[in-house]
């Protein structure tokens, strides 16, 4: 049971916030800030759970995640979807591309930690 979380999101205190609570639970923390090179950043050390920011500098969340539902070895990984945008079309758009779980920003600590938990299977 892996225990390595991929935080990509640009705005720098949301990253270090969910940094520090799911550093804190055991998890294994990397971060990532733009849309650009994203999937290349997911490639390279594919996580046990996936967050995902829905608006990046340089390319959509919703993107990247439709990418990441076609490549054969990421069409499983659990994706954790955030977004400031909690409107029930953006939920339906995040689900579409293939979110396993949507959450808006602002969100709970313990919001995080526990989903992060149940996507990694804890």
């Amino acid at each position: 049971m892996g225990r390595h979380v991929l935080v990509i999101e640009d705005e720098q205190n949301i990253t270090a916030a969910i940094t520090f609570i799911l550093s804190r639970d055991g998890w294994d923390v990397s971060t990532h800030a733009n849309g650009v090179d994203a999937l290349e950043a997911v490639q390279a050390r594919v996580p046990d759970v996936l967050i995902l920011d829905a608006m990046l500098p340089g390319r959509s969340g919703y993107d990247i995640l439709r990418d990441l539902r076609a490549a054969p070895d990421l069409q499983e990984l659990p994706v954790l979807m955030l977004t400031a945008r909690g409107q029930a079309k953006d939920r339906a758009r995040a689900l579409e591309a293939g979110a396993t779980q949507f959450m808006t920003k602002p969100f709970s600590n313990t919001e995080v930690v526990d989903a992060v938990r149940t996507l990694g299977g804890l």
